[in-house]
């Protein structure tokens, strides 16, 4: 791409946000994360009001639309064969929400820790290990998601080496696998784990990337900041976006989104996005 790349910004939202948004959302026809569909609580309930209700509010919106998969309270490589199966039902029930809505694209979290970085290589096989847990884990999500058409993006929390998730996704060998980066949490990894700068990790991704949480933090903690509030350098952010042929989703995920236009602003006017 050139260097007047200019992409156009989404968001992660909740239905009320959406509601905030709608008029932002379609004049742009804005890519949309929607993240009412995470939780064991809405997955094990009755969520098709919800659906319903959404795609309503969502009537002459043409933009891409994903969901945040589940996470809370579990890892994609357990060690107990039980906790897998837990985990597996729950991507499936998040890719049966996907089916409903039309959703493309789930976020699911990456198995890594701050404690692997350190501590894989210290057996032969720990890195394989982790592998072979995690492709047991999602190996009937990522049938499912391939045959419905959704790509799962495997988003950095603690990752400190930015190419591990990278090789993970690729270990899949399936276009229904790849890479999400959320600047904040490699903003974090920076500044508390020394691990490389937010757009190292892009680089790392290459076209394997399809989905970028934009948020901005002070490289200690998970602030979910708008872009301008914290300390990331987005002028190399957007240069490393603008070298990519993968056209990756672009979504701000702030903690307080009736604010987020505020991140758009400060985007456009340092002439990196619209």
């Amino acid at each position: 791409m050139s260097q007047t790349y200019r992409p156009i910004l989404g968001a992660a939202l909740k239905l009320a946000g959406i509601r905030q948004h709608r008029d932002w959302l379609l004049e742009k026809q804005r890519d949309l994360e929607l993240q009412d569909f995470h939780t064991a609580e809405t997955l094990e309930g009755d969520w098709r009001p919800l659906v319903e209700e959404t795609r309503k509010l969502l009537d002459g919106h043409t933009g891409r639309l994903g969901l945040h998969g589940p996470f809370w309270g579990f890892k994609l490589d357990s060690h107990d064969p039980a906790i897998r199966a837990i985990v597996t039902r729950r991507l499936l029930q998040g890719l049966d929400a996907c089916a409903a809505l039309g959703a493309t694209q789930m976020v699911i979290h990456s198995p890594y820790t701050a404690w692997d970085y350190n501590n894989l290589d210290n057996s032969r096989h720990g890195r394989d290990e982790l592998l072979e847990r995690t492709h047991q884990t999602l190996r009937d999500a990522v049938t499912r998601a391939a045959e419905s058409g959704v790509v799962l993006v495997i988003e950095n929390i603690e990752d400190r080496d930015p190419h591990a998730r990278v090789a993970l996704a690729a270990s899949f060998n399936s276009p229904a696998v790849k890479v999400s980066i959320d600047t904040g949490h490699a903003h974090y990894a920076h500044g508390s784990l020394a691990a490389p700068p937010v757009d190292y990790y892009v680089h790392a991704a290459g076209d394997a990337l399809n989905h970028v949480h934009l948020q901005d933090a002070d490289g200690y903690a998970d602030r979910h900041w708008n872009p301008g509030e914290g300390t990331i350098r987005w002028q190399a952010v957007f240069a490393a976006l603008s070298r990519l042929g993968s056209n990756p989703r672009l979504i701000l995920e702030v903690r307080d989104a009736t604010t987020l236009r505020k991140g758009t602003a400060f985007l456009e006017q340092l002439g990196l996005a619209e």
